[in-house]
């Protein structure tokens, strides 16, 4: 799929991500920021007013199918190549 996310599929992530900050990390100075960009999501960590990327998912069409990269920090791009976050175990 190629192309913009329609503006319904943006609107249920912007009420998962809120649902999730409010339940999570509410009164902990910290939130998750969802951007949209052609059929990009971008994921952003607000930690007391400081925005960092987290990582991008690209829409494939579907809302339960979607293309995940991490936002790697030393190569200041996005990776598909890697699973988990540093520190993270495979279990």
């Amino acid at each position: 799929m190629s192309g913009k996310i329609l503006k319904q599929v943006e609107e249920e992530v912007e009420r998962i991500v809120e649902r999730f900050n409010k339940e999570h990390l509410s009164g902990q100075g910290r939130a998750y920021v969802a951007r949209f960009r052609g059929n990009y999501l971008y994921l952003d960590r607000s930690d007391f007013g400081n925005v960092g990327p987290i990582c991008r998912l690209k829409y494939t069409g579907k809302m339960d199918d979607w293309e995940f990269a991490i936002y790697k920090f030393t190569r200041d791009a996005y990776s598909s190549d890697e699973f988990f976050f540093p520190g993270e175990e495979a279990s």
